[in-house]
């Protein structure tokens, strides 16, 4: 599903989108398309892109393509989804996942009506 998402292809779009997205939250998804994890959860931000159109917009990200950010935003873990909104990195808290994260791993299976509820 990575191929129907649009992806950012260097450091430059990321920052331009960061910056430039005012109204709506930013969700990355940093990782690898080839990779299973990442795999399955672009078919997760995929079926909700429509959804959230309103209030979130989601690009992916290649951290091989773009190791830009990996060191800053210690991404070592297969796949990480973040949360950006005016400029400001959002950490996102959920009961089910029982302690506040900043990166989720696909194998923590975030549950994207609870992270709607934090983010607003």
């Amino acid at each position: 599903m990575s191929y129907m998402l649009p992806h950012l292809h260097n450091g430059w779009q990321v920052d331009q989108a960061i910056l430039s997205e005012e109204d709506r939250v930013l969700v990355i998804r940093f990782g690898h398309d080839w990779d299973p994890t990442c795999m399955k959860m672009d078919e997760v931000l995929y079926s909700i892109a429509e959804k959230v159109k309103n209030f979130a917009v989601i690009y992916l990200v290649d951290i091989t393509e773009v190791p830009d950010f990996n060191k800053m935003y210690e991404l070592y873990d297969p796949c990480t989804v973040m949360f950006f909104f005016r400029l400001v990195l959002l950490i996102v808290s959920s009961v089910l996942l029982k302690y506040s994260i900043l990166l989720f791993s696909m194998h923590l299976s975030p549950k994207w009506c609870i992270m709607k509820t934090c983010l607003y």
